[in-house]
């Protein structure tokens, strides 16, 4: 048994050079489970028209990208926001970290680009995949949560006033006059400054 075994070592390990003989010399880079199954959640997206990625670092660095979400309706139609997510080696045991570059007055989104989707969170579950979050991502800009935010201050509005919502995030949306996008967690309670 342990002699097949010792021969089953050295037919791969001779598989290995040949590989890399092919291949220039050059030691194949082998790919970790998250890669793989970044690769195959790439490979199966079925993103909205409104919704593209890119890879800035090139295509040899999957695990890093950026994905662009431009609303077709709701408050925030007309905009462009800009996401970047870090998928970890371990990737789907463990939610890539998702960041919004874009300044947003959003309920959901504060301004280090924190954002507050469950499936990024408590909620996250191996089964789940890329095209998930990214749905859910452009679900936060036709459905803003009052009900879990980031941004205390746009879910009040949201939920007390959502004409006056709407009209901020135009405001913002337009470049108009600065609102308060969000404050820090700190200072929620905090109502000297305004």
């Amino acid at each position: 048994m342990l002699g097949a075994m010792i021969r089953l070592f050295k037919v791969k390990e001779k598989q290995r050079e040949l590989a890399e003989n092919a291949n220039g010399g050059v030691p194949i880079k082998k790919q970790t489970a998250g890669e793989l199954r970044l690769n195959k959640d790439i490979s199966e997206l079925n993103l909205p028209s409104s919704c593209t990625m890119t890879f800035p670092n090139g295509k040899d660095n999957l695990m890093n990208f950026e994905v662009s979400i431009r609303p077709d309706e709701g408050y925030y139609l007309g905009g462009t926001f800009l996401f970047s997510f870090q998928v970890s080696p371990i990737y789907p045991h463990e939610a890539p970290k998702v960041k919004c570059k874009t300044k947003v007055y959003h309920p959901n989104i504060d301004l280090e680009g924190n954002v507050c989707l469950n499936i990024l969170r408590e909620d996250w579950k191996p089964v789940l995949s890329i095209n998930t979050i990214i749905y859910g991502l452009y679900h936060l800009f036709t459905e803003p949560n009052w009900e879990d935010p980031l941004n205390h201050d746009a879910a009040a509005v949201l939920r007390d006033n959502p004409k006056m919502f709407e009209s901020n995030v135009r405001r913002a949306l337009s470049g108009g006059p600065k609102l308060q996008l969000a404050r820090s967690p700190s200072s929620y309670g905090d109502t000297s400054h305004r």
